[in-house]
């Protein structure tokens, strides 16, 4: 009688070779398995993870880590969120698994947790604030559940702070691009620019979500539905596009396969090198678009509409990161000011 495994997670992924593989872990977010179901090594190493995770230490953070890992949260995350809260995981149970609960409360704490993230910081001032902001998010998480008295961790302000904020594409920067890149990437930089949205789903943008006029889609990260009305020219480069769709995504290869992160990362920056355009990244693109709907004029609560952000986000990113520092903006007050003047004088 074959014994089925709860909880396993199966991960498909394309090899470099364009080859689907289907790689298997004892939980989502947990250890790989190796060969398949049913083969003897494939239960052993399952069986293995989970009396590990059963046995864990008592009274200690790793004891909170690994009930972590079984919250309803925890298991709903994107994929590329998890993985990447599985890599600060493993440093906080590197460095503090065996750090007892009750030693929380003692204010001494915080001071080494600091520190902790202040030796992180040399090498990367925006990576100590990720796993540290893992660390915090834990540690409140347990607080709210009375499995510990104290969180040392929380508020503790950032050390790294983006530099961004000039960061916005050009007609020049776009004009460079579409002249030098081939069609798969400068498509992908449209789909950006006339939607908002993050690089992770437009790659998994299928062409079921594109029915002619619209693009439907929901965030991996906020799981927010959106439905953008789709604009001429980004219209115009699906429909040709569509004509010789090789694959289930919009975004392809030039093999006519879906693209991984990595590959694509790789890819676009070669692009970018090309065009000659120097500082600034695809993430910049989210930006770009938030700033050109503002540009034309477009109110708080339609930019949200399109790009998937909350309202609240929408009023931090034009106020702090964007707006303040765009010379058009200015250029388009003073045309909007200068319309309205003429139309309220009087004729002699």
């Amino acid at each position: 009688m074959r014994v089925k495994l709860k909880g396993i997670n199966r991960v498909k992924k394309t090899l470099a070779s364009g080859e689907i593989k289907v790689f298997y872990y004892a939980w989502k977010g947990g250890p790989p398995l190796p060969g398949k179901p049913g083969d003897p090594d494939f239960v052993a190493a399952y069986n293995e993870a989970h009396a590990q995770k059963v046995k864990g230490p008592t009274g200690t953070i790793q004891e909170l880590l690994n009930k972590y890992q079984d919250t309803p949260k925890w298991l709903s995350l994107a994929p590329r969120t998890l993985d990447d809260y599985t890599k600060h995981i493993k440093k906080i149970e590197t460095q503090f698994g065996d750090f007892p609960l009750d030693a929380l409360i003692d204010r001494r704490a915080r001071a080494e947790f600091l520190s902790w993230r202040d030796k992180m910081a040399v090498k990367s001032r925006r990576q100590a604030d990720y796993v540290f902001a893992t660390f915090a998010s834990i540690l409140a998480w347990a607080y709210d559940r009375g499995l510990t008295d104290a969180n040392p961790c929380e508020k503790p302000g950032k050390l790294y702070q983006s530099k961004r904020a000039e960061c916005i594409w050009t007609a020049a920067d776009e004009e460079a691009l579409m002249v030098s890149a081939p069609e798969r990437i400068t498509l992908a930089y449209m789909l950006a620019v006339w939607t908002g949205q993050r690089q992770g789903d437009l790659l998994r943008l299928p062409w079921t979500a594109y029915d002619g006029t619209h693009i439907r889609l929901r965030q991996s990260k906020t799981k927010r539905r959106v439905v953008i009305p789709v604009a001429a020219p980004l219209k115009a480069r699906l429909d040709e596009a569509a004509k010789s769709k090789c694959a289930v995504t919009i975004l392809t290869t030039s093999k006519g396969t879906s693209w991984t992160s990595h590959g694509f990362s790789a890819s676009w920056r070669k692009a970018v090198a090309k065009a000659k355009v120097t500082g600034l990244t695809f993430h910049d693109l989210r930006g770009t678009a938030v700033t050109r709907l503002a540009i034309a004029g477009c109110s708080e609560a339609e930019i949200a509409t399109i790009t998937g952000h909350s309202l609240k986000d929408v009023g931090a990113i034009l106020d702090e990161h964007y707006l303040s520092r765009d010379s058009q903006l200015a250029e388009s007050a003073i045309r909007k000011l200068e319309r309205h003047e003429m139309g309220t004088k009087t004729p002699n």
